[in-house]
């Protein structure tokens, strides 16, 4: 079974200086689009197409030091995030100061080749590490990308042949703070207070105003979390044939005075792994209404569980119905896994 995926690999910073220039030429063609279709929406009440946009922009590519097909995929991308966002005028990309926009260089299919042991594009060889073994891919479109600490990157979408997943069973995962992912096998990934251990540090770095310090730390915090989410993610997708997960919104708890923890945990990160993983294995992923699921005895359905917010404090109770221990964490998990069955969280009965 076919799919597609994206790669990721960094590129030497010797390159760093070229793609830079090329990111410039780009923004510039990105500006220049943005004044043209606001212009022609105010004079003539005409959205400017992609295909308009190409015509203006043929024979461009020589001049500013970029491929054709880089100047379509701008105009395409320009015209797809308007239409998106519906404005005639989109933000302006800067190339220069404190808040300048971060380095965009997209190309279409066949712009960019895999060349002895280098990317090729736009008559140039850029170095890269070899991390997924590129040679093997026929490269589709991509784009090569800065990060916040001036590091640049290939990012290129490939086919891959993806085998089903032989995993057996089902799993349900109770969201949380103490722990950021609970299973309803008691499988947990605790929580490894990502950002919280290196608030310190963090703040040394921006008292003494080292903006390349801060930038690490950042970027720091940001591996340590992907790396544990990927691994956990993957790991649950390897083992088993159904996952369903609470549908408890970070995006809602974040306005709340829990938001520093809420984002730390990176639920929202963790449910997008698991949806685009088990998806490529061919395995179900549901989200599932997870109210009265900490309260609810997953042994007899009663609501005989802690509730209240000084109920959080309770991490384990004994149902007063059938007199059985619970983990809260655990029971939660377990109350998901049948409401993803379909059986009704609330009244499971006796069997």
């Amino acid at each position: 079974m076919k799919q597609t995926k994206t790669l990721k690999v960094r590129v030497r910073d010797k390159h760093v200086p070229l793609l830079r220039q090329m990111a410039r030429s780009a923004n510039f063609v990105w500006n220049c689009l943005n004044a043209l279709g606001s212009r022609a929406i105010q004079e003539r009440g005409l959205f400017l197409s992609t295909y308009d946009m190409d015509r203006y922009t043929q024979g461009a590519g020589k001049e500013l030091g970029l491929h054709s097909q880089t100047l379509q995929e701008v105009s395409r991308e320009y015209a797809t995030r308007r239409k998106q966002f519906g404005k005639f005028r989109l933000g302006w990309r800067k190339s220069h100061g404190v808040r300048h926009s971060l380095g965009w260089v997209p190309f279409k299919s066949g712009a960019a080749k895999w060349k002895n042991g280098q990317v090729y594009h736009n008559g140039g060889y850029f170095k890269a590490w070899d991390s997924y073994g590129p040679s093997q891919y026929t490269f589709r479109s991509g784009s090569f990308n800065e990060d916040a600490r001036g590091r640049w990157y290939f990012n290129v979408v490939v086919e891959v042949d993806v085998q089903p997943s032989t995993g057996q069973g089902a799993v349900g995962i109770d969201l949380g703070l103490k722990d950021v992912a609970t299973c309803s096998n008691g499988e947990r990934l605790e929580n490894g207070r990502f950002y919280r251990d290196m608030e310190s540090k963090l703040a040394t770095a921006q008292r003494s105003c080292n903006r390349y310090r801060v930038k690490a730390i950042h970027a720091k915090v940001k591996n340590r979390r992907k790396d544990a989410l990927h691994k956990f993610s993957g790991r649950l997708v390897n083992q088993y044939g159904e996952i369903h997960v609470g549908d408890v919104s970070p995006t809602k708890l974040a306005k709340t005075g829990m938001a520093k923890s809420v984002l730390d945990a990176g639920w929202g990160q963790l449910k997008v792994m698991l949806e685009y993983k088990c998806d490529r294995a061919g395995i179900v992923f549901k989200e599932v209404r997870e109210a009265y699921t900490t309260r609810t005895c997953s042994s007899c359905g009663s609501l005989s569980g802690p509730q209240s917010v000084n109920g959080l404090r309770i991490r384990e109770w004994t149902c007063c119905e059938c007199g059985v221990a619970h983990d809260r964490d655990v029971n939660a998990a377990r109350n998901i896994l049948a409401a993803g069955h379909g059986r009704p969280v609330v009244g499971i009965p006796i069997l």
